[in-house]
């Protein structure tokens, strides 16, 4: 039997060019990725050369005075591709202004002995940001051949340090160090701070009340005591989050008379062709430089294809989307139309691949605020009815409204979005609660 044997096959493949490749990264960059990628290849690409569109500038405070809502401030219409940002004020000195800053500053105003304040603003370094220390810390001590006396009275002396509660091993530490610097606290608060703060955070009072021996309403009072105190003394000292400006991709804007779709390519410099290097590239007599700057050329001429298709495809996107969501974009209604990224794909005629790429990290703005553009892509919850996000806004406003000492259970919460038009079932009702970070109806009543 012969082991060797032909046959024909018919096989349909796609293959991913280096052109294609960079045509879909440009897709799914959001307009600071974008600008950070034109800057780095211009950088790279001797062809490439960024302009100052100064009619850019002016179609931009046009568009403003037609929507004064869009945002004209430093962060709204700076051409970011400019050099010269300034550092933002009020910014902390985190060097400076540390919580161990802080602790080493109050030992240095005490007058302990040399071994106690070397060990004692060791201990204070060793504090994280929630103001807490490890045991494991601790412990190291100890393989260093301190002495036990020692470590104690130096913990003990950061733990009377200010903020109340620093320099402790665990939130019940921290909690019976603030309790201590507290007069008149009553024993049952202590007790349940030492012993009982996981049946507290569940509201399990019935194993504390028979533990202690005390009333449910003894317990409650304590618990209000406990819920006064601070479980993270560093907070006051842990620098904010850098405040996340978002540069919108689309704006939704009414120009004569109509809503319209419009590409904020205002930030973006204009990329050109280097006219030298182009000529260069025709009266160049040297093979070498011939074929780099061909190679560099066709770069040149991928990276402007790709920028055209971004914007083409996100147009059209825009379009799509104005066009489908039309009546909360003109404030009619504060409620999407089910809209999926296969039914706007097919509107668009383009993979839902493509429309996802499209709307990563991009936002939209419009009269109604600024929101991510997959906030437009809300699927129907049943094959004729209404948007997730209706379901959701309609859910929060019975909430909203419903008396606080007879909350709506989940079932009552069903019938009344049945009673207007929108049937959906009880475990989905308590799905979407979650969703929206709304307790149950026993976490809600008052």
């Amino acid at each position: 039997m012969s082991l060797v044997s032909l046959k024909t096959e018919l096989r349909q493949e796609l293959k991913l060019t280096p052109q294609l490749l960079q045509s879909m990264e440009i897709l799914q960059m959001n307009s600071q990725e974008l600008l950070e990628y034109l800057g780095r290849v211009t950088e790279e690409n001797p062809l490439l050369e960024q302009e100052d569109a100064h009619d850019l500038r002016s179609a931009y405070e046009e568009l403003r005075q037609k929507a004064s809502w869009i945002d004209g401030g430093v962060y709204g219409a700076t051409f970011t591709h400019e050099e010269g940002e300034l550092p933002e004020r009020g910014r902390m000195d985190r060097e400076t202004e540390s919580l161990s800053a802080f602790l080493c500053d109050q030992l240095d105003r005490r007058r302990l002995p040399k071994p106690l304040l070397a060990l004692s603003k060791y201990i204070a370094e060793l504090v994280d940001e929630d103001g807490y220390l490890t045991q494991e810390d601790i412990d190291g001590l100890l393989e260093l051949k301190i002495p036990q006396p020692l470590i104690d009275e130096a913990l003990a002396t950061v733990q009377s340090l200010e903020p109340a509660g620093v320099g402790a091993r665990s939130l019940s530490e921290c909690l019976l160090l603030q309790l201590s610097r507290r007069e008149d606290v009553s024993p049952v608060v202590l007790d349940i701070a030492a012993r009982f703060l996981p049946e507290l955070g569940r509201k399990h009072y019935g194993p504390i009340s028979r533990e202690l021996g005390v009333g449910v309403e003894e317990i409650q009072a304590a618990e209000k005591v406990i819920a006064g105190l601070e479980p993270h003394p560093g907070r006051a000292f842990q620098s904010a989050e850098p405040t996340a400006y978002v540069r919108p991709d689309i704006f939704i804007v009414e120009l004569d008379g109509r809503l319209q779709a419009v590409l904020n390519e205002y930030y973006l410099p204009r990329i050109t062709v280097s006219t030298y290097y182009a000529r260069l590239l025709k009266e160049s007599d040297e093979k070498e430089t011939r074929a780099y700057l061909q190679q560099k050329m066709q770069q040149a001429k991928w990276l402007m294809n790709s920028l055209e298709r971004r914007g083409g495809t996100l147009r059209r996107c825009a379009d799509a989307i104005l066009e489908a969501q039309r009546p909360f974009f003109a404030g009619e209604t504060g409620m999407l139309a089910p809209m999926s990224l296969s039914s706007l794909a097919e509107t668009v005629e383009v993979h839902p691949s493509t429309i996802s790429r499209a709307a990563r990290g991009k936002y939209l703005q419009c009269r109604q605020g600024t929101y991510p553009l997959r906030y437009f892509f809300s699927r129907a919850v049943s094959a004729q009815g209404p948007s997730r996000q209706a379901v959701k806004q309609k859910l929060l406003a019975l909430v909203r409204a419903e008396d606080p000492k007879r909350p709506l259970s989940d079932q009552r919460l069903c019938a009344l979005l049945a009673a207007d038009g929108m049937a959906v079932a009880r475990r989905t009702v308590a799905k979407y609660r979650i969703e929206l970070g709304i307790g149950s109806s026993t976490a809600r009543k008052r």
